[in-house]
């Protein structure tokens, strides 16, 4: 019998009507101008949607140009919930949603067990908001594909930085990093924040992005660090922050979509 990871957020960060969801996520999409270039990693932001989802939107709308390409995910995010050292692969069969399975990439997850920083910790995905609120966005925007989820613990920008290099630039592939910026300040202040942020980010400078910074600092520096390796350039496409969307501004969360063409 397959081994099914099952939504832990549906109906709280976004919702567990499939029609509704579907319209949601059409909603934000059809608001974005169509872009010609595909991106291969972008870097979106992983909270409720009436928050996050426009920001998110952004990024995943350059996908349609090779929505039927595409077949597989590379997807890595924060840990929230469970503390550890490395990196955290999902033994499980597939992720569902309330738009249904997506396949994971059993025999690429398994050649990563190669890595002496890179374990299976079904506990770590349980509960993981991170990856999750990506998986419908994907769904909307792509084809048939099969997931590599990676929960980041603890990890130097150099090691993820390992993996990503065994992925990045596959025709077929597409890197997925998930990251809110700041947490819970004032919206000018998330505002100054969030823009010294973004200038980190686009200069590759990942040795001075903090917990502050991002809350997927680590997964974010790795793909910094890959671009810093292989000399490539990102750039952000849209910053915003919950006081924008849905949120008031005394105590925002900062929101941020980057791309790698």
């Amino acid at each position: 019998m397959q081994s099914i990871r099952q939504p832990a957020v549906a109906g709280s960060f976004y919702p567990d009507n499939p029609k509704a969801l579907s319209a949601m996520l059409a909603g934000y999409l059809d608001q974005v101008a169509p872009s010609a270039t595909v991106p291969k990693a972008i870097i979106v932001p992983h909270a409720g949607y009436i928050y996050s989802g426009a920001c998110a939107a952004e990024a995943y709308a350059r996908l349609a140009a090779q929505q039927a390409i595409i077949k597989r995910v590379v997807l890595l995010g924060p840990s929230h919930h469970v503390a550890f050292t490395g990196l955290a692969l999902s033994s499980a069969d597939a992720f569902n949603t309330p738009l249904g399975d997506i396949p994971l990439d059993k025999k690429a997850i398994a050649s990563l067990l190669s890595f002496p920083f890179v374990a299976y910790l079904d506990r770590a995905h349980a509960l993981e908001h991170s990856l999750e609120v990506q998986l419908p966005f994907l769904q909307m925007t792509l084809d048939d594909f099969s997931l590599i989820p990676i929960v980041a613990g603890d990890c130097p920008a150099e090691q993820i930085e390992q993996i990503l290099a065994l992925f990045y630039g596959q025709p077929n592939t597409l890197i997925v990093i998930s990251s809110d910026l700041s947490h819970f300040h004032d919206y000018a202040t998330a505002q100054q924040l969030d823009q010294t942020t973004s200038e980190k980010i686009e200069n590759l400078d990942y040795q001075h992005l903090d917990y502050d910074s991002a809350c997927g600092r680590v997964p974010v520096s790795g793909l910094l660090a890959l671009a810093q390796k292989q000399a490539l350039q990102i750039k952000t496409i849209d910053l915003r922050n919950s006081g924008d969307t849905a949120g008031d501004k005394s105590r925002v969360v900062g929101y941020g979509a980057y791309v790698i063409d």
